[in-house]
């Protein structure tokens, strides 16, 4: 993962710890076996998560840029590697399940261990003091441990739903929630646009260069699609028609037999979906989620609309508050809207679902990834996947943007990935 210049600004340790301490805290409430169990490839145990973060400043920041520093455990640089490969050797991906030891308490002391030496490094060198690189490194690992935040509740959810009991992270059900949906379309004229980040703050590298981008005229929902929109796609026989669907889609409904969104149940005619508070009835007023690329395509072209693309959607959220159901609501879950949208304004375009676009997960153009390790993060998955984008429930508030690019491969369904539709005008 690369990143734009960050400015060094003071409270920048604080700003450490909380983030730190914010990661921390998801894991607080799980055992040592909560957090060591692995439920699929695409998963990675919480303890690996933990330890994977903090991996990172040390491998990236402390041992090449502070002379005083020794390494926590030597074996951890390849137990702790995630897909680095100019780092060298890495434990496997669908094996990090496996990694009985180190033990939950091992790891939190890796994280105390480290997270001392970045303190007081940094209490002895302020951040206006070091050069670029490092505080860039800095700015870099903290967003870095924000994805890993999102992904501890959504690799989780998996692993506590394969649990023939089916267990809550957090009980705190029913979520409050206003039913309040005026649905529109909200139409946009053709013209030449410019799309990516500007350059001041911080941003991964795959959001740049700013560019120009053609559009035409096209209209976008005021709201995502809901529970209730799909059930009446699931009613009409949507699983069952390949006319709607795209080829790997038809395919990846027939083998993995899919007939409705991830976690979904059916019990007595009503709909109930597995969530980090348990197994809960389907709210049909709230944003549908954890449904594919696959899905949202079929459901875009049942509604006789599609997907809008990356650059539609930047456009349309343009003036839109940066506000909405993230991770801090605690609510872990999409909500019903509390208001009905502003006229010309997308509602929840921001947080409670990640909205799957049409486009491509490629390069912008005159894009060019950082030199050296860190350069790996993006550039090299810039193949066979799709950009989602606006962040989700799980999602930290202060690490998204508009210009984000989240991204997946089409029959991901385990991330809280809704859709929004859109038209030709």
């Amino acid at each position: 993962m690369a990143s734009q210049r960050a400015e060094a600004t003071p409270g920048q340790a604080e700003k450490y710890l909380a983030i730190r301490e914010a990661t921390r805290a998801l894991a607080a409430p799980l055992s040592a076996e909560d957090c060591t169990v692995q439920s699929m490839p695409d998963a990675s145990p919480v303890k690996w998560h933990l330890a994977h973060t903090t991996w990172f400043f040390e491998t990236f920041v402390l041992e090449p840029h502070c002379p005083a520093y020794r390494a926590f455990d030597p074996a951890y640089r390849v137990l702790f590697n995630s897909y680095y490969n100019a780092i060298g050797d890495k434990h496997p991906r669908p094996e990090r399940g496996l990694l009985s030891r180190p033990g939950l308490e091992e790891v939190l002391a890796y994280r105390q261990h480290v997270d001392e030496a970045m303190l007081a490094w940094l209490d002895v060198a302020p951040l206006a003091a070091l050069p670029a690189a490092v505080t860039d490194l800095i700015e870099l690992g903290l967003n870095h441990e924000q994805q890993h935040q999102e992904l501890i509740l959504t690799d989780l959810k998996h692993l506590l739903s394969r649990h023939p009991q089916r267990p809550a992270y957090q009980k705190q059900w029913p979520l409050t929630q206003v039913l309040a949906r005026d649905a529109r379309w909200i139409p946009f004229a053709e013209g030449l646009r410019e799309i990516g980040h500007d350059g001041r703050g911080f941003c991964f590298d795959n959001e740049m260069p700013r560019h120009r981008v053609w559009l035409d005229a096209y209209q976008i929902a005021s709201h995502p699609v809901t529970h209730g929109d799909f059930i009446a796609f699931i009613d009409d026989g949507g699983y069952r028609r390949p006319e709607l669907w795209l080829s790997a889609g038809w395919d990846a409904v027939a083998d993995r037999g899919w007939q409705a969104p991830a976690y979904w149940t059916q019990r007595d005619g009503q709909w109930h979906a597995f969530t980090l508070h348990g197994e809960v009835p389907v709210d049909p007023n709230a944003p549908v989620c954890h449904v594919s690329f696959f899905e949202a395509d079929a459901f875009a072209r049942w509604a006789k609309a599609r997907l809008p693309t990356e650059a539609e959607w930047e456009i349309a959220v343009g003036g839109v508050p940066r506000s909405g159901n993230f991770l801090e609501s605690g609510a872990l879950h999409p909500l019903a809207p509390r208001v009905a949208g502003t006229d010309g304004m997308l509602a929840q375009a921001f947080g409670d679902v990640w909205e799957w676009t049409r486009s491509d997960y490629g390069p912008y153009p005159g894009f060019q990834p950082a030199i050296g390790a860190v350069g790996e993060y993006n550039g090299k998955f810039m193949c066979a996947q799709y950009v989602l984008r606006g962040g989700s429930c799980a999602t930290p508030a202060s690490h998204i943007r508009a210009t984000y690019r989240n991204f997946f491969p089409p029959d991901a369904r385990w991330q809280f990935s809704g859709l929004r539709l859109a038209r030709d005008a």
